[in-house]
C-alpha cells in the first residue's frame, strides 16, 4: 500500500542540507543589506576566537547576531549589555541549528534599552526607600548549623554548592526548589525567602541560620526574575542573613544590592558561608599549645614570686637582736640601781642619828647662856631631844617598810620591762606573717585550680567539637573503613608491605579478626598501591540526595 502511494506522488525529495542551502540563498538574496534597531542581549565580550555573539531584541522578537573578528576591531565603540543600537549587515542562516542571524558590518548606538531603563528606574525607587542602606546589612554567622538554599533542584548550581560545602565543612542543607527563569521565578523566590523566615525554632524542618539565593549565568532576560520588586523587599526584610549568588561575576541584579553579602558565583557563596574545617583544627591545636605554655609560665612566675617573698622575710635572730640587747642592758642596770639605792637610804639614815660630838657642842653652848637661857635651853633641849627621839623611833620603824616598798617598786619596774621585751609579740607577729603567706599561697593554688578547670572545660568542648566533625578513629571505622595491622602491630599502608603467608589483623568498628595473607607475592610486590577512595561526606541532616 505504501509503495503504491509513493509511486503516485510527484513531490521532489530534498535532503536537509539541500533545504538549508536553499533557505540560506533565499534569505541572502532577498535581504542583501538591512538596518536593524534593537537592544543588545546576552553579550559577554569577544569569544576566544575574536568573534562576538549576542542577540538583538525588542518587546516581541529576538534576532541572533554575530560580529566577525575583523569587523570587531573596526567598530567605533564596544557593545554593552542592554544598549539599544542600530546594526547594519546582511541576513543569513546557520544550517547547523536552523537559525537565521544577522552578520553585522557596522554598529552605532541608539540609546539605552527599555529593560535597562526599567531596571534603573526600579533601582532608584527602591534605593530611595532605603532598602539598599548598608546600615541594614546583617553579619553572617561564622559557623552556621543549617543553610537554606533557594535555587532549582535540577541544575548544576545546587550540585556545586553541595560539593563545595562537603569539601569545606559538611553540615545540614535545606533546599527550597524554585524556578530560576520565567515569569514566576521572582514570585517563587520571594515566597521561599518568606517561608524560610516563617519556620519555627525546633520544628520538624530545621530553621536555617543562613540563606543562599543562587542561579547560574545568563542574559538580562534570563536573570530578570531576580530583579522582581517583591523578591527585593523580601530579601531586605529577612531576619535570616542572605547571600546573593546570581549569575557570574559580571552579572548583577537588584537582590545583589539588597542582600547582606554578594557572592561572585554560587561556588563562591558556599566558600563565604562556611569556614575550612582544617583551618579550625589548626587554630584549635595552636590555641591549645599556647594555653598550655601560658599556664606553665604563669605557675613558674607565681612560684618564683613566693620564693622571693620568703627570702625577703627577716630571720628570728634578726627580729630578736634589738629586744635582746635592751633586755641585757636593763638587767645590768637593775643590780647597780639596787645597790645605789640602798647606799642612799643608808646615808640618809646615818645623817638622821644623834652623835656625842653634837651633844657636847650643844652643852658648851648651853653653858654660855644665862640661867634663864639655860632653863630655856634645857626645856628646849628636852623638847628637841624628845622630838629627835620620836623621829628616830619613827624612822627606825619605817626603815624596813621603806626598804620593802622600794624593793617591790624595783621588782614591778623590772617585771614591766621584762613584759615589754617579751618574745611573745615577736613570735606572734611572725606567726601572723606566716599565716598570711600560707593564706596567700592557698588562694593562689585555688585560683590556679579554678583556672585549670576552666581551661580543661574549654579543651573538653574543643574535643567534643572535633568528635562531632567525625575526625576520631572510631567514627572513621563506623563509616565502613578498617585498619590493617601486621604481626608486629604496625599499621600497613601499602599492598607492597604485605608479606604472603604472614598474619594480619583487621580491625573494624565492632571488633577485630585475624587473617593470613595469600596470593602471588610477585604480583603483590609489583602492583602499585591503590589510592584509598575518598568517602562521600555523610549528610548530617539525613536529607538524602536531590538527584
Amino acid at each position: 500500500m505504501s509503495e503504491a502511494t509513493e509511486s503516485r506522488t510527484n513531490a521532489t525529495e530534498y535532503t536537509v542540507s539541500e533545504i538549508s542551502g536553499a533557505l540560506k540563498r533565499a534569505v541572502e538574496d532577498q535581504f542583501g543589506h538591512v538596518r536593524v534597531r534593537g537592544e543588545i542581549s546576552g553579550y559577554r565580550g569577544p569569544h576566544s576566537s575574536g568573534h562576538a555573539y549576542f542577540a538583538l531584541k525588542d518587546d516581541r522578537s529576538r534576532l541572533e547576531a554575530v560580529v566577525w573578528k575583523g569587523t570587531m576591531s573596526r567598530l567605533r565603540f564596544r557593545p554593552e549589555e542592554g544598549m539599544e543600537v542600530i546594526a547594519t549587515g546582511k541576513l543569513t542562516t546557520y544550517p547547523g541549528s536552523s537559525k537565521y542571524q544577522i552578520v553585522i558590518e557596522s554598529l552605532e548606538p541608539a540609546g539605552a534599552g527599555a529593560l535597562m531603563a526599567l531596571l534603573e528606574e526600579r533601582k532608584r525607587k527602591l534605593q530611595a526607600e532605603g532598602l539598599f542602606d548598608p546600615a541594614l546589612k546583617q553579619l553572617l554567622p561564622y559557623m552556621p548549623r543549617v543553610i537554606g538554599v533557594v535555587t532549582s533542584p535540577t541544575g548544576a548550581v545546587i550540585r556545586d554548592i553541595l560539593h563545595r560545602l562537603a569539601d569545606r565543612f559538611p553540615l545540614h542543607v535545606v533546599v527550597w526548589p524554585v524556578r530560576v527563569q520565567g515569569e514566576t521565578a521572582g514570585a517563587e523566590a520571594a515566597a521561599a525567602v518568606v517561608g524560610f523566615n516563617a519556620l519555627a525554632e525546633g520544628g520538624s524542618i530545621a530553621r536555617p541560620d543562613l540563606l543562599i539565593i543562587a542561579r547560574g549565568g545568563g542574559s538580562l532576560e534570563d536573570l530578570w526574575g531576580f530583579n522582581d520588586e517583591a523578591l527585593v523587599r523580601a530579601v531586605a526584610a529577612s531576619d535570616i542573613p542572605v547571600i546573593s549568588a546570581v549569575g557570574h561575576e559580571t552579572d548583577w541584579t537588584l537582590i545583589d544590592l539588597a542582600a547582606d553579602v554578594r557572592a561572585p558565583t554560587p561556588t563562591g557563596a558556599a566558600e563565604i558561608a562556611v569556614p575550612v574545617r582544617a583551618d579550625l583544627e589548626a587554630t584549635l591545636a595552636n590555641l591549645g599549645a599556647r594555653l598550655k605554655a601560658c599556664t606553665a609560665r604563669t605557675v613558674d612566675r607565681k612560684r618564683q614570686a613566693v620564693r622571693a617573698a620568703a627570702r625577703a622575710l627577716p630571720s628570728p635572730d634578726q627580729l630578736l637582736a634589738v629586744p635582746r640587747r635592751r633586755f641585757d642592758e636593763a638587767t645590768g642596770r637593775l643590780g647597780r640601781g639596787l645597790t645605789v639605792g640602798v647606799h642612799r637610804k643608808r646615808a640618809r639614815l646615818d645623817g638622821a642619828r644623834l652623835s656625842t660630838a653634837t651633844l657636847m657642842r650643844r652643852i658648851a653652848e648651853w653653858r654660855k647662856l644665862t640661867e634663864r637661857d639655860v632653863l630655856r635651853g634645857q626645856a628646849a633641849l628636852r623638847g628637841i631631844a624628845n622630838t629627835r627621839r620620836a623621829e628616830l623611833r619613827r624612822a627606825s620603824d619605817q626603815l624596813p617598810k621603806c626598804a620593802k616598798a622600794a624593793l617591790a617598786r624595783k621588782r614591778q619596774r623590772f617585771d614591766a620591762a621584762q613584759a615589754r621585751i617579751s618574745l611573745q609579740p615577736l613570735q606572734r607577729s611572725r606567726r601572723e606573717a606566716a599565716d598570711r603567706l600560707t593564706s596567700a599561697a592557698r588562694r593562689h593554688e585555688q585560683a590556679l585550680t579554678v583556672r585549670m578547670e576552666r581551661l580543661r572545660a574549654r579543651l573538653t568542648q574543643a574535643d567534643r567539637l572535633l568528635s562531632t566533625l567525625k575526625l576520631s578513629e572510631q567514627s572513621i571505622l563506623e563509616r565502613g573503613y578498617a585498619l590493617v595491622l601486621d604481626d608486629a602491630g604496625k599499621l600497613v599502608r601499602r599492598a607492597a608491605e604485605v608479606v604472603v603467608g604472614g598474619g594480619l589483623e583487621l580491625r573494624f568498628a565492632d571488633g577485630a579478626i585475624h587473617a593470613v595473607a595469600a596470593g602471588d607475592a610477585e604480583a603483590t610486590t609489583a602492583a602499585p598501591p591503590t589510592a584509598k577512595p575518598r568517602p562521600k561526606p555523610k549528610d548530617p541532616g539525613n536529607q538524602g540526595s536531590l538527584f
